[in-house]
């Protein structure tokens, strides 16, 4: 399986971001804050999907027993209609 069949359907929008970024209604309702831990520290993404198997086996995948869980965030946008923020 290579390497773009294995994210199909997930989208990482924030990396390594601020737990907080979770409390965002802009988001669409799709979205997640994933919390893994990488070299004994936590951190947060915060990704999309079509469907939780989606996400759950990309992040098992990439991080093994150091994935720790998912919640879906505060994104009340519907994914057809969000588009990401344009920075700058």
């Amino acid at each position: 399986m290579g390497e773009s069949q294995l994210n199909k359907g997930v989208r990482v929008l924030h990396k390594k971001c601020s737990s907080d970024l979770a409390h965002d209604r802009s988001l669409p309702y799709t979205a997640y804050l994933v919390t893994y831990v990488e070299d004994g520290e936590t951190f947060y993404d915060i990704s999309t999907c079509n469907k939780q198997v989606e996400l759950f086996d990309f992040y098992w995948d990439t991080y093994k027993s150091d994935f720790k869980y998912f919640n879906q965030t505060e994104g009340r946008v519907n994914p057809r209609l969000w588009s990401p923020k344009k920075e700058g």
